[in-house]
């Protein structure tokens, strides 16, 4: 099976555009910021899609409640069972308690606190794992064949691929004539779905998937035609510490990517600080990937205008704090 037909089989832009229908009773259409002042640094005109006001701070609320809303009334009554380190773990939460839905997470022993307290608002049970030591996807699918549940993977799935990639769907009708897109990182249902519709809403715009060098699996596996395992990355971006690219979202990738870039440490802190201070917009380590990676100027220089997918804002307070005090 060659990468273009795992590609055609995984999802299509059609189930994008009835993603969306469904989506709209929780996402919000997040609105596109603009800054003078990282335009003239970046040396190109951006616009930032602002993921980070979405509904539970994060794009996640997309595929969570695409997914959850084309369960049976048998499966709900069965509830869902995910693992994340954050996000898509408060995404599940809040559309689980929408459909009256039973929600159990695996989580990090250290996931961010921020992340981990706004999960805990909306009432789903929370069972935490060693992140160095245990599988935390093996866990829930002990835990799915124990009690019925359905596992709701946090990205490696086509009803989430479909229901993540109605962001760049909005983006592309907010602002139509970009030349390109970035996009952070991590398990790949951000960059999947947004390649699926980028490319058949404006086939000559360039995509360009984002990660953290310490987190280069996808780089890794890019370079080798075949998926690469790495050990649990350190990166500060901890929702793009993946180890290893998804079976569905790998071939879609490889078929359609740009390229995939990477960025430091010191430049993924240095952007988040350069997004608060100066276009005054607030985004957690993961969300400053592709704004880091246009910023350094790791884009062709031909590109003029680009849009930048912030994917998410929960960040805690001292994490925060500490990037901050950091001179750049």
């Amino acid at each position: 099976m060659t990468a273009s037909s795992a590609f055609e089989q995984a999802i299509t832009f059609e189930e994008i555009a009835a993603a969306a229908e469904r989506a709209q009773i929780l996402a919000r259409v997040t609105p596109i910021h603009t800054s003078r002042l990282f335009d003239e640094r970046a040396g190109l005109d951006v616009y930032f899609k602002c993921e980070n006001f979405q509904r539970g701070g994060s794009f996640k609320i997309r595929g969570a409640t695409n997914f959850i809303a084309q369960l049976s009334p048998e499966e709900r009554r069965r509830g869902v069972v995910t693992f994340s380190s954050g996000n898509h773990a408060q995404a599940v939460a809040i559309a689980a308690s929408h459909f009256g839905v039973k929600a159990t997470i695996v989580m990090p022993s250290d996931a961010p606190k921020a992340k981990l307290e706004s999960t805990k608002l909306y009432g789903p049970k929370i069972i935490f794992f060693d992140r160095l030591r245990e599988n935390r996807e093996e866990l829930a699918r002990r835990i799915a064949e124990q009690t019925g549940a359905v596992v709701l993977p946090s990205y490696d799935h086509p009803w989430i691929v479909a229901g993540q990639g109605t962001a760049a769907l909005e983006l592309l009708k907010q602002q139509p004539d970009l030349d390109a897109i970035v996009v952070p990182l991590g398990g790949g249902g951000l960059l999947s779905g947004t390649l699926t519709a980028a490319k058949a809403i404006r086939p000559g715009v360039r995509v360009f998937g984002i990660e953290p060098e310490l987190a280069n699996d996808w780089w890794l596996s890019l370079q080798r035609g075949e998926r690469v395992e790495i050990s649990p990355p350190a990166t500060i971006a901890d929702g793009l510490r993946t180890p290893l690219p998804g079976n569905i979202t790998f071939p879609i990738v490889r078929a359609l990517v740009d390229r995939v870039i990477t960025v430091s440490e010191e430049e993924i802190k240095a952007t988040l600080r350069f997004l608060l201070t100066r276009a005054k917009i607030l985004v957690e380590p993961s969300g400053a990937v592709g704004a880091a990676a246009v910023l350094h100027k790791k884009l062709p220089a031909e590109i003029a205008s680009m849009g930048v997918i912030l994917s998410g804002g929960n960040v805690d307070l001292d994490v925060l704090a500490g990037i901050c005090m950091e001179a750049d």
